[in-house]
């Protein structure tokens, strides 16, 4: 199953529903949330700085990463980035494809 690296980061409404919820209060609504379209958290850290929290998740398709990414978003509570998580055999995988490219101006 595809995995991705969520950066959150809370608007003043989200900081006040965490201080509400609680962090282990959050972390059962991200689990519900990733359940929902048939994933799973793996990890979820909160941090200090400009990022609150980092979660790592699998879920089954990028659709499904798109879905996640658009209602977190749109309840105006949170902004997000989303990066997909490439395993090094992966990446070997990759290495061994062969690319049709044209750099510009070549």
């Amino acid at each position: 199953m595809p995995k991705y690296l969520i950066q959150a980061t809370y608007t003043a409404d989200g900081l006040k529903g965490v201080l509400q919820d609680g962090g282990t209060g959050r972390r059962q609504a991200v689990e519900r949330m990733a359940e929902s379209v048939g994933g799973r958290v793996e990890q979820m850290y909160f941090t200090f700085g400009e990022t609150d929290t980092y979660v790592i998740v699998d879920l089954p398709s990028n659709a499904a990463s798109a879905a996640v990414g658009l209602t977190i978003s749109a309840s105006g509570a949170v902004r997000t980035k989303t990066a997909v998580l490439l395993t090094p055999e992966e990446i070997d995988d990759a290495a061994r494809m062969e690319v049709a490219y044209r750099a510009p101006g070549a």
